[in-house]
Order: C-alpha cells, then structure tokens, then sequence
C-alpha cells in the first residue's frame, strides 16, 4: 500500500480506538440507566455498535500489521507498475482519465485511485507511453491509450 494509504488507516484507527470507543462505552452506560436490559433497544443498538467498532478495530491491526509500505516518490521509469500515476485516453470518446494504482484497502475509483486488483490495472501493468490496452470492464469492453506514466 502507499504512505497515504497507511496513513489513512492509521487515523482511522486512532479515531476508533480514542473516540468512537469512548462515545459507544457512554452509549451503553446511559442505556443501561433506562431499566430491564432485555428490552432496551438502546442497549441493544450500542451494544451492536461496540461489536461492529471492535471488529473494525481488529480488521485495522491486522492490516496495519501486514502492510507493506512502497514510497512511490521513490520508485521511477516508464512502466507501469504499482504506485503509478497513469494518463489514459479513451479511444471511442476521447476523454482523458488519470488513475493512481494503489493497494486494494485504499481504492476509490471515483477519486482516480485503482485497486492493483481491478481489471484497469491488471492490464496497465507492465505496459508503457503509447501502448493500447484493452479491459473487459463490467460495462462492456473499453480501449484505452496511455498517454503519460508518472510516479508521485
């Protein structure tokens, strides 16, 4: 994943851990204040909230554990590879689009950044300036030049 990317899940994981938390914990303390806890769908509702932000929590160490930080500043050349930020142009409508290929936690089409997973970025790795690639996307099958690979 990239330095951004870790970073994001980093501050997710402080805001979780020291705000979210504190926030479920009163959450549940007042509900426990409003009587018979067997039908108190406040408690109920924070309790479940306590759950879904404790598992998150874990999910969020593990891959924080695991990650693996490329610093794309520091990578260069003319393919494309992992961290590239690619130029392309569609073929039949002339639009210019630009994707950053990122890890697969940190993708955000509508934002430009590509999942390294995703059938765009299957197929711009290891390609160059000019070449024409083509990806069966779920909307049906797209061709696309690139135009300029850049590391950022």
């Amino acid at each position: 994943m990239t330095a951004g990317g870790y970073a994001a899940l980093e501050a997710e994981l402080k805001r979780r851990q020291q705000e979210d938390r504190q926030k479920i914990i009163a959450a549940i303390s007042e509900a426990r204040g409003h009587g018979d806890l067997s039908e108190n769908a406040e408690y109920h509702s924070a309790k479940e909230a306590q759950s879904h932000n404790e598992g998150r929590i874990a999910e969020l160490e593990d891959k924080l554990s695991r990650a693996e930080v490329i610093d794309v500043s520091k990578l260069s050349g003319n393919s494309v590879k992992f961290g590239a930020t690619v130029t392309l142009i569609d073929e039949d409508t002339e639009e210019k689009k630009v994707y950053q290929i990122v890890g697969d936690s940190e993708a955000e089409p509508k934002s430009g950044r590509l999942s390294i997973s995703s059938p765009t970025a299957r197929a711009l790795i290891g390609k160059k300036v000019g070449d024409t690639i083509e990806v069966n996307a779920p909307g049906g099958g797209k061709s696309y030049e690139i135009l300029k690979v850049a590391y950022v």
